[in-house]
């Protein structure tokens, strides 16, 4: 084991400065959920140099790799990475900032696809040392309904040869460079993105006679919603209205109020009857008003659960790759991950990488300014490696 693990830290070591590199190439040309058709090139190149067999074409843009080492049918490892980046308009003044304006890497997925080319050439140059197979996923749409998780899911990626275990992971600023983060059990909420229009009967703000403001009733709803959701102490929850639009002028009462928000949570049940409890505020508050509303909930990913048994054994080996004070338990986190449907069809890990540089310094995930220490993509490349032999 300790050969192995030499080898793959000498491997790691030598295609650090590659897989910089090709981080570097993903950040400067980002591309957008399910539009990532120069990213998907670019991966197949990568895996076309290093001699691993792959299919491209997933739902589009997703490719999936697949290298067999000794008795390959004993088992089937998945390594998934996301490929897409945001709508964010950069602001770094770095060499490889985006030169796709509005489009920004600023969740780290440059790191995870370059990550991932990097443990690919690894696992295969050593592919005559470990039993198995491993399966490399680099799927699309991480950032946009319906997740392409479960695209790539209902394209059977999980199948032939069926995948008995999969691990994922995502960068973390909060955590200094060198540090992995994992939590077994449930680990990330689930998400549903709430719209909301109130329709009232618009008129001369000075003459609110014969008006119904929809404003009126808005506030009234945000607050009954948020004061419902608050109380709920037995689940844990989020309940958040992140944008309100509507009306043009300070002395005119529109007719109708768009809502935005989002909610999650971490049980099924209670996500389900969620729903029910947002439409019965809805109900409650227009029934004196003599307004309306239209309340549309579109369900999302589900919440994530990272196996108990699986993770506790990642856990431990991941100690001994990175040594035991680097690989610290973390708490649950109300984000969500599509990574979630996969963890609900096979033992999953999806563990956080910390990328925050060690003088302290925080470039935050969804930010303009956004970036990492690119020192641990060292310890991802090795680490997914020795996590992959070792499954």
């Amino acid at each position: 084991m300790m050969a192995l693990k030499n080898k793959i830290n000498q491997l790691a070591d030598a295609y650090f400065e590659d897989t910089v590199s090709i981080r570097r190439h993903l950040h400067r040309y980002p591309e957008l959920s399910f539009e990532e058709f120069e990213t998907s090139k670019f991966i197949q190149k990568k895996l076309t140099d290093y001699g691993i067999p792959f299919k491209g074409g997933v739902i589009e843009t997703g490719v999936v790799a697949l290298i067999e080492g000794k008795n390959p049918s004993t088992k089937c490892i998945a390594l998934r990475a996301d490929i897409d980046a945001l709508p964010i308009l950069e602001k770094n003044e770095v060499s490889y900032a985006s030169t796709n304006k509005g489009v920004m890497h600023a969740c780290g997925h440059d790191f995870h696809t370059a990550s991932l080319l990097g443990v690919g050439r690894i696992l295969n140059d050593l592919k005559t040392e470990w039993e198995g197979s491993v399966k490399l996923i680099f799927q699309p749409g991480e950032e946009k309904l319906p997740g392409g998780a479960s695209l790539m899911i209902q394209e059977g990626v999980l199948e032939n040869p069926t995948v008995d275990k999969i691990i994922g992971q995502h960068v973390s600023p909060e955590l200094d460079c060198g540090v992995i983060g994992m939590k077994a059990g449930k680990f990330m909420a689930s998400t549903d993105e709430i719209y909301i229009d109130v329709i009232g009967k618009g008129g001369h703000a000075a003459l609110p006679k014969g008006n119904i403001n929809p404003i009126v009733i808005a506030a009234e709803l945000i607050t009954n919603l948020y004061d419902c959701f608050n109380r709920e102490t037995e689940h844990e929850n989020v309940f958040s209205i992140g944008a309100i639009e509507g009306g043009t002028a300070g002395n005119i009462v529109p007719d109708r109020i768009h809502l935005q928000g989002t909610f999650r949570a971490l049980d099924k049940t209670f996500r389900k009857r969620a729903h029910s409890i947002i439409q019965e505020v809805c109900d409650h508050v227009t029934q004196h008003s003599g307004g309306r509303v239209e309340l549309n909930i579109v369900k999302g990913y589900p919440f994530l659960k990272n196996d108990k048994t699986y993770t506790e054994h990642c856990f431990e080996y991941a100690g001994k790759y990175m040594g035991q004070d680097n690989v610290i338990p973390i708490q649950k986190r109300m984000t969500a991950e599509d990574f979630a449907y996969y963890s609900h069809y096979v033992p999953s890990c999806f563990y956080r990488i910390g990328v925050g540089a060690t003088n302290g310094s925080r470039r935050y995930l969804h930010n303009a300014e956004f970036d990492i220490d690119e020192n641990a993509l060292r310890h991802s490349i090795g680490l997914m490696s020795w996590l992959a032999i070792n499954s």
